[in-house]
């Protein structure tokens, strides 16, 4: 039985987003990799000095990016309650940086920040793109995940060299 994974988006901006379609990217990824336990993630949209402050602290790069991966943690943790959601992580989005990516890149903006909700849910759940073998498994799930929301894995190349990450 799957479990929607439940989404808390901050937005305290007051950004232009669909928050629907970042929760389909959410939930869409969640069942394409068979997350059956209740679980829950953050999405925070924000500006690109605090993404570059972010990217700074825990990454050692000094620059926005367009999403960061910040995984939630153990599953054993001593604070997990029987009954309760496993906490998946968060994800925080620089709203200026992936609308100028999606721009110049000539996307549409919704389905960029999807993509960004999928590259970023995978991250929570494990996947990587540090070497070939995992950027290829990453980008396999990535575009079912993709074809699933009916956008085009076309989306991803001209993306996949932007220095998104994930935090440690």
């Amino acid at each position: 039985m799957m479990f929607p994974v439940e989404v808390e988006i901050q937005n305290e901006a007051g950004y232009g987003i669909d928050v629907q379609s970042l929760e389909r990217a959410v939930q869409v990824t969640a069942q394409l990799q068979e997350v059956n336990d209740l679980s829950e993630l953050t999405i925070v949209i924000t500006d690109d000095e605090s993404v570059a402050a972010l990217n700074r602290r825990f990454r050692g790069v000094d620059s926005p990016t367009d999403v960061l991966s910040f995984p939630g943690g153990d599953d054993d943790s001593m604070f997990a309650f029987e009954g309760e959601p496993r906490y998946l992580g968060d994800l925080v989005i620089a709203f200026p940086f992936a609308s100028a990516q999606a721009a110049r890149e000539g996307h549409d903006l919704n389905d960029s920040l999807s993509l960004l909700v999928v590259h970023g849910v995978l991250h929570l759940l494990g996947y990587d793109h540090d070497s070939a073998e995992s950027r290829a498994e990453m980008w396999h799930e990535q575009e079912q995940a993709l074809n699933a929301l009916n956008i085009s894995p076309a989306i991803v190349p001209a993306l996949e060299n932007s220095d998104h990450g994930q935090a440690e």
